[in-house]
């Protein structure tokens, strides 16, 4: 993309990518970790651990596809949090335009989280594009070069962390047609969780079968979505 990009500091200290033609970040100015921790994290992989169905807690095994790729901050507090809740995660983190190696040193997201994994952060970045990698023992990445309208997964996931640029810049990503391969992409009972929480995005999730709950937001934001594919 040859847009003007510049790293911010985003209200909790953390660092993010703005994007100055579209006037927009990669994660909330009002705190990119703290964004990161409440959308994705306690609402979706806490939420979903703790309702985990039979066959997932015999396992521990759990499937995160993330739309936006980005940063990897996403996918570091993921990774953090796994080690904890001692979960096998298969990760796979779409994205089109990858972030360039100088933005990726300029981001302090280890230094804020956890220092001690440093290396890891540095893994889920240089670990290669379009092919598993194993970042450890019950970590395993994915990342896929590709546009979101090229998805094609069916049933193989069990959460969605929806972080694509917002519906005011780019409005096709936050449609029926996107949300009904979000849809197919989900195994039953699996959860969708996204930072917006407009009208039309709610219907839109709604309309291809979503149950859409309205959530407490982030800092900065009112309200989020968690939508929950539940087949009968």
């Amino acid at each position: 993309m040859s847009l003007k990009r510049e790293i911010i500091t985003t209200s909790d200290g953390s660092k993010t990518i703005q994007i100055k033609d579209w006037d927009e970040q990669y994660h909330s100015k009002h705190g990119a970790i703290q964004e990161a921790k409440h959308v994705f994290i306690k609402q979706g992989l806490t939420h979903y651990v703790n309702n985990l169905p039979l066959i997932e807690k015999e396992t521990n095994k759990i499937s995160i596809l993330e739309i936006g790729f980005g940063t990897g901050l996403n996918a570091f507090i993921t990774l953090i949090e796994s080690l904890s809740y001692k979960l096998n995660i298969n990760y796979v983190g779409i994205e089109a335009y990858p972030v360039c190696k100088g933005e990726l040193e300029a981001l302090n997201y280890s230094e804020l989280i956890s220092p001690k994994h440093s290396q890891l952060f540095k893994q889920l970045h240089t670990s290669n594009w379009n092919e598993p990698s194993i970042i450890s023992s019950n970590f395993k990445l994915t990342k896929q070069k590709q546009l979101f309208f090229d998805i094609s997964a069916n049933n193989d996931f069990n959460i969605i962390y929806f972080d694509a640029f917002g519906p005011r810049v780019q409005p096709k990503l936050w449609t029926e047609v996107m949300f009904k391969k979000m849809y197919k992409a989900l195994k039953n009972k699996g959860v969708l969780v996204t930072y917006s929480a407009k009208g039309s995005v709610r219907r839109a999730m709604q309309s291809v079968g979503f149950v859409v709950e309205r959530l407490e937001g982030p800092p900065g934001k009112r309200e989020m979505l968690r939508a929950t594919k539940i087949e009968h």
